[in-house]
Formats: structure tokens, sequence, C-alpha cells
């Protein structure tokens, strides 16, 4: 056990959890962008309140999400960790004159860029994430066609202040599906329809595809993938995937809604 424990305390071992949270990171990121796509559709919200709650409360997502809250902590602390070891150990003369040639902006500018998205994973959670748990959300309910899926009916339940319990149903009388859900996508409107917030949301989704860029790359090296063989198809998804088209459709959603509602 002490030698596993002096293991992970090592630089090595300190890069290695770095490595690894972050690559479970970008996993997360590919699952909440699957999630996030119900945004487009134009059922009145339907679709991402229903995914909201499969999201909070099946249990399997419920223990994967501990663990990714954990990841945030740690790849941050940690990252700070070996940031600070980095300066202390680098001379400042060699990294002035040979910094800019041997490595690329993004990884001479990890710790700037994960702060700027550390911030924001605070304000994001803030508003989304613990206002759908602790926060007096609206409830809304929803009529679906079953003979006509696209025809959706949405209604704004009042909220008295006490919790409505989510439910689903068929109405075999009236043909309709009946959905009562918490209105998270009622606070996804009121967001986006800041300009503060949209800008934020797409600056930080291009800071996220610069941190990605170097990240994606660099956690796979850490784990020893860095053979010839892999190594062009590991460039070739951390850049077009993660760090291009990932943090595109990201920044594209809040466009979308601030436009369209």
């Amino acid at each position: 056990m002490g030698s596993l424990s002096k293991g992970f305390s090592s630089t090595l071992g300190k890069k290695l959890i770095m490595g690894l949270t972050g690559l479970f990171l970008s996993l997360f990121l590919v699952i909440h962008l699957i999630g996030n796509l119900q945004l487009f559709n134009d059922d009145g919200g339907k679709a991402f309140n229903e995914y909201s709650y499969f999201m909070t409360h099946f249990l399997p997502i419920k223990i994967v999400s501990y663990a990714l809250y954990l990841s945030i902590i740690l790849h941050a602390v940690y990252a700070v960790i070996i940031t600070m070891r980095n300066n202390k150990a680098r001379p400042v003369g060699y990294a002035q004159v040979n910094g800019a040639a041997n490595s690329t902006w993004s990884s001479r500018n990890m710790g700037i860029l994960g702060t700027v998205i550390l911030v924001f994973i605070v304000i994001h959670m803030k508003t989304f994430w613990a206002e759908y748990h602790w926060g007096g959300l609206p409830y809304v309910q929803y009529e679906m066609s079953l003979q006509n899926p696209e025809v959706v009916r949405v209604t704004q339940l009042p909220f008295d202040g006490n919790p409505l319990v989510h439910t689903k149903f068929v109405d075999v009388q009236n043909q309709t599906e009946v959905v009562v859900a918490k209105d998270l996508y009622f606070v996804v409107q009121q967001a986006f329809q800041q300009e503060w917030y949209v800008i934020l949301y797409v600056i930080s989704m291009i800071v996220l595809g610069f941190h990605l860029y170097h990240g994606f790359q660099s956690g796979f090296q850490t784990l020893g993938f860095d053979h010839v063989k892999y190594k062009p198809i590991i460039d070739f998804v951390g850049l077009w995937v993660f760090s291009i088209i990932i943090p595109a459709v990201f920044a594209l959603m809040p466009i979308y809604m601030y436009f369209a509602h």
C-alpha cells in the first residue's frame, strides 16, 4: 500500500492521474453532447427534460456522476501541482528561448486554459445542475399525439412549493402520451437569452478546444499509447473530434437557442 501511495505521489503518478481523469472527462463530454442534442428537437423541450430526468435518477448514471465530480477535482488539483512543480524546475532562460520552439501554444498555456474552463464549469453547474437539484424549477406537462408524434401540446404547470412527481403514461381515451417533468428546458432558454452568457459559453468552448487539442493527445501519451501505429489515429481524433467538432457543436447550442426563441 505504501509503494502504491508513493507511486501516485510521484511526478509520473500525478501525470498518470491527470491522463486518466482527462480521458474520462473527454468521454463524458461525448455522452453529455449526445444528451444535449435534444435541445435541437422542436418539441417544447420534451426530449431534453426526459433526458435530464433520466440522467439524475438512473442509478448507474448517478454513480458515474460521482466519479465525474471527483475527476474534475483531481484533474484540477493535480494540474496546479504539476504546473507549479514544472515552473520551479524549469530555468527561466530555457523556457523563454526554447519553449516556443519545442511546444505548441496550447501545451504552454494549459494552466490558463484549464483555469478558464474550471471557472466556466462552476458557473455552468450553478446555472443548471444546482438549479435542477435544489432550485424551484417550474413543471411542464407534455401531451404528444400517438397518431401524429410531431404534434406536442405544452402546458406550464403552476408551482405551489411542493415538488411534483415525474410521470409518464398513455392516455388511451385521448390517444396521447402524457409526460410531467421538471422544466430544465425553461431554465436553459432563459440562460441562453442572456447575451453575456452566450458569449461566455462560446468563448469557453473555444478555450476547451485548445485545451483538448493538447490534453487528449497528452493523456494517451502518458498512458503509453504513443506508438507510431496508434499516434496518427489519436492525433486525428484529438484534433478533429475533440478540439473542433465537439466544442463547435456545444457552442452552436446557445447560439441556436438565442436566435430560435
